[in-house]
């Protein structure tokens, strides 16, 4: 076909046809002449002194380097040079394997409990392929809560993956990071007992638990809109039967997947948990002080009996258990978060006969802000609690409640003339 034909059957003009010819179906390389080309090392070098502020580095290539750059130019040639690890990097997509995973993450949410806005936290396990979970609220999560949890959501459930993803807590790494991450030897052996092992997600790849990710989105879009709660109990029951009755047999993605027969589909491939297996504690040595209690926590619990032996404290998840030579006495279950300084004695039954009134609450702080006030009040301080036969406490209260309704320099006057008579 000769090139006439082709401008008449392209609508185009014969010299373009000519042109596009000559280059033989590749692309021409078109230099820009007005292109600045700026030095990596001087980019890199401003990006150092700069703290990544790219808008300094731009105002600093036209002041001192005499570079007049646009700045949407300026902050391509940053990404491309991945100055500060900002280039979105691509990840790989797994295929959902029956039994192969569980992901564990928290959240810390402010909410309305009982009238007043409290900070929990959330603790939730997800099943990758099946999408069960299991959801439950702490006032603080540490270790020992965290195995608490495990055992109570693993236990209901009666199954468990191999693997655990969780992100670089310390609460269950050791040191190193990712791959590299080293799991404590208590989370490893813990771990061991319900047949999964965990495993650490690279730093920055939250997407690695993304089902995980997704849970919490779920929480904060379907669970707490619309529900009131009286008290972290019910808060956690409300989660307990959203999480375990209510989402499992609601059908999820465009799949459209009922978590709970996918749920039956994977049991056999997952680990089957032990009903029988211990659920984790705390142990504390105590001993009976002279009205009958024994100290846990910042509580006082009555010990049945007339001796004062030493004891063992086991602080379960909900309840509190005391043994004597390996004999469980009583039970009591756990006060409320933030409940310290109460005695606690047999609920149902009259309360022991010697049952302190009044226990010594210390005053530490009141002191320090009294000495913090000036010299003359530490030397009145020194002065008076060296004398015998004064009450500490109460004396700090009352000089602490008068430092709070006079001003501070007549205050001073005041402690300087009580100190001189």
């Amino acid at each position: 076909m000769g090139v006439r034909e082709i401008s008449r059957r392209l609508n185009v003009s014969r010299n373009t046809v000519r042109g596009i010819i000559a280059q033989k179906g590749s692309l021409p390389d078109l230099p820009r002449k007005d292109k600045l080309n700026i030095d990596t090392e001087v980019l890199r070098r401003l990006y150092h002194e700069c703290d990544g502020w790219v808008q300094r580095i731009h105002e600093k290539l036209s002041e001192e380097e005499n570079k007049e750059i646009g700045y949407s130019t300026l902050t391509r040639m940053v990404r491309e040079l991945d100055l500060g690890g900002s280039r979105k990097r691509r990840c790989d997509r797994v295929a959902d394997e029956p039994g192969a995973e569980m992901q564990h993450d928290t959240s810390v949410y402010t909410l309305k409990i009982g009238g007043k806005q409290l900070r929990v936290v959330a603790s939730l396990l997800y099943f990758r392929y099946s999408k069960i979970r299991f959801l439950k609220f702490y006032r603080v999560f540490n270790r020992f809560k965290m195995k608490c949890f495990f055992h109570e959501a693993l236990i209901f459930w009666g199954h468990a993956a191999v693997r655990c993803i969780i992100d670089n807590t310390n609460l269950a790494r050791l040191r190193g990071s990712g791959k590299n991450a080293i799991i404590t030897l208590e989370m490893e052996r813990f771990a061991r007992q319900y047949g999964f092992e965990f495993v650490c997600h690279e730093i920055g790849h939250a997407n690695r638990k993304a089902g995980n990710e997704r849970s919490f989105y779920t929480v904060e879009t379907n669970f707490f809109p619309g529900r009131s709660f009286e008290s972290l109990e019910d808060l956690n029951q409300q989660a307990f039967d959203w999480a375990t009755v209510r989402m499992p047999g609601r059908t999820v993605g465009k799949a459209k997947l009922m978590p709970l027969k996918a749920f039956e589909y994977e049991q056999p491939y997952l680990k089957k948990v032990r009903r029988y297996l211990p659920a984790p504690y705390l142990s504390h040595q105590r001993g009976t002080d002279q009205y009958g209690y024994a100290s846990c926590d910042g509580n006082y619990y009555w010990v049945p009996g007339t001796s004062r032996a030493d004891v063992t404290i086991l602080e379960y998840s909900e309840v509190l258990k005391i043994y004597h030579k390996r004999k469980m006495l009583i039970e009591y279950p756990l006060p409320p978060y933030g409940v310290k300084n109460e005695p606690f004695s047999p609920p149902g039954e009259p309360k022991p006969q010697h049952q302190p009134k009044h226990r010594k609450k210390p005053t530490q702080a009141e002191e320090k802000k009294l000495e913090s006030i000036g010299e003359e009040v530490q030397s009145y301080l020194r002065f008076v609690l060296a004398q015998k036969g004064i009450p500490k406490h109460r004396f700090i209260r009352r000089l602490y409640a008068l430092s709070q309704k006079i001003t501070a320099t007549l205050f001073i006057k005041t402690v300087e003339r009580a100190h001189t008579y």
